[in-house]
């Protein structure tokens, strides 16, 4: 609903204190990266990095700027010729942000992007992604099923509970940012993740 893809089927949602139709005004830029990387096989990276850029239009020479300075975020500089096959599933998804940060958008919305790798290179996106965020001033709406994900990356997180799907509580992860690793092993961090935990198993028992 969020992304304009659903109709709520009651009330109604306001990006920016208006309805869609001024998503995408300045100001007002919203981008999603899905749970896959989903990026073109037979593109090169800096081509799948571009794709919304030339489907707007902009100049090839502008755009590919835009690329390399997206990609720079990502820390992917070096590899835009690379095919996404040449990747492994961590630099896939790193590519997949850069495609969406390369319209400087003011909202993004990354639905479990992280689900599908392993630990190590999770907890490392999860670090990269809070420095994304600090550094561009974005706004980040993030779904995940992993209760210590939420809790390291949120300043809000929102438990839902399903059939039907409803808000069973919003808690606020009061801790500064930007967050380093040492953060996860702390008594707070536990005491956030044993809430999540209470929560959860609250939900699943309705």
């Amino acid at each position: 609903m969020i992304a304009n893809l659903l109709e709520p089927s009651a009330g109604q949602v306001a990006w920016w204190g208006a309805g869609h139709d001024h998503v995408g005004e300045p100001g007002r830029k919203l981008v999603m990266v899905f749970q896959d990387a989903t990026l073109m096989p037979w593109a090169r990276v800096q081509a799948n990095v571009r794709l919304p850029l030339d489907l707007a239009g902009l100049d090839r020479k502008q755009s590919n700027q835009k690329v390399a300075e997206a990609l720079a975020l990502v820390g992917l500089t070096g590899f835009e010729r690379h095919y996404p096959r040449q990747l492994s599933g961590g630099m896939q998804m790193r590519a997949s942000i850069a495609r969406a940060l390369v319209t400087e958008p003011n909202l993004l919305l990354m639905d479990e992007p992280f689900g599908a790798l392993d630990e190590f290179t999770r907890n490392k996106l999860d670090a990269d992604l809070i420095g994304l965020w600090w550094q561009k001033k974005l706004t980040v709406i993030f779904v995940t099923h992993s209760i210590y994900e939420a809790v390291f990356l949120s300043t809000r997180v929102v438990v839902m509970a399903a059939r039907p799907g409803r808000v069973l509580k919003e808690v606020a992860i009061d801790e500064p940012h930007p967050r380093k690793d040492a953060f996860r092993v702390t008594q707070k961090f536990a005491a956030y993740a044993k809430e999540l935990s209470e929560l959860l198993a609250a939900a699943s028992a309705q």
